[in-house]
């Protein structure tokens, strides 16, 4: 796996599609281990998964139901357990949309940026299908953008051809399908044993990636989707702590937090609400320097402000 990078927000092109998430399988390789709901960075693989088709017009997942970050639908293959080819027509059977993303629950690294990369290589390419493929170039099918018409009319010939699709491979699928590929080797970086989990545990805690990774797992945990400059709230935790008291810190961030959330909320409120904290922890700042004797230029004079 190469170096992780966090991946910007927004889904440039990703209007429009449905999303499949697999989240099935007997996970051998982890034990036996309920593998969407291994934790990584704080939050179940699946919930990682479906924050990255966050704006899905519909979201199908195909396993037995479980609490999710947010709402899903749920399906399931008829027998269970009847592999990938089985799982995607039960899937497909509740999407509408013409373009649809298929995905494993298991990408720790996958986000909204590469959802919207493979559907705008999907459109502009006039492909049946985009996959992405991996560090040795291998084609990843479970994270793609589809034509469902295409899938459609593929599953409809191998159900004909074998009277079912249990135990097909997805390979008898995609070989019927015309391919265009991306290449994100970290994206398709998928965790199937216990060592993967680990590499993708370590690799999120990385420094210059562990405050992009927590912001997102606490925004998940606390049901809250909101953009907001952290690098403001950062220079205003330093200002608090250094121009008034360390501890002044974490709680004046959580009273810029309750003004903007009492001013309505959103990116604007927050940013008008750190503008003016900053600001009073500056006057402190310099009424502090003036009381010390080390003030300079007018802003540090006891009537300034």
């Amino acid at each position: 796996m190469t170096a992780y990078e966090p991946q910007p927000s927004g889904t440039p092109g990703a209007d429009g599609y449905d999303a499949v998430v697999l989240a099935g399988g007997a996970a051998r390789r982890l034990g036996g281990a309920d593998k969407p709901g291994v934790r990584v960075g704080g939050r179940p693989l699946l919930d990682r998964v479906l924050a990255a088709c966050a704006d899905a017009d519909t979201t199908v997942v195909v396993a037995g139901p479980r609490p999710t970050a947010r709402p899903v639908t749920w399906a399931h293959e008829d027998p269970p357990g009847g592999g990938p080819v089985a799982a995607l027509d039960a899937g497909l059977r509740h999407t509408g949309a013409e373009h649809v993303v298929v995905l494993s629950a298991d990408l720790p690294f996958l986000g909204p940026a590469t959802v919207g990369r493979l559907l705008d290589a999907l459109r502009t390419s006039g492909a049946e299908g985009a996959l992405l493929t991996d560090t040795g170039g291998r084609d990843q099918p479970l994270v793609a953008a589809y034509r469902a018409s295409a899938l459609r009319r593929e599953l409809g010939a191998l159900t004909l051809e074998h009277g079912g699709l249990t135990g097909l491979p997805l390979r008898r699928l995609t070989a019927a399908l015309e391919l265009t590929r991306v290449s994100d080797p970290v994206a398709s970086f998928d965790c199937d044993t216990w060592d993967d989990i680990a590499a993708a545990r370590a690799r999120i805690r990385e420094h210059g990636h562990v405050l992009d990774e927590w912001i997102s797992a606490a925004k998940d945990e606390l049901g809250i989707d909101l953009d907001v400059d952290t690098d403001l709230l950062l220079d205003l935790a330093r200002d608090a702590a250094h121009g008034v008291a360390r501890p002044a810190a974490p709680l004046t961030t959580f009273l810029v937090g309750y003004a903007a959330g009492r001013a309505g909320g959103g990116p604007e409120a927050v940013a008008e609400a750190t503008r003016k904290a900053v600001a009073l922890a500056l006057r402190w700042a310099d009424e502090a320097a003036a009381a010390d004797g080390t003030g300079k230029g007018p802003d540090s004079r006891p009537d300034a402000g």
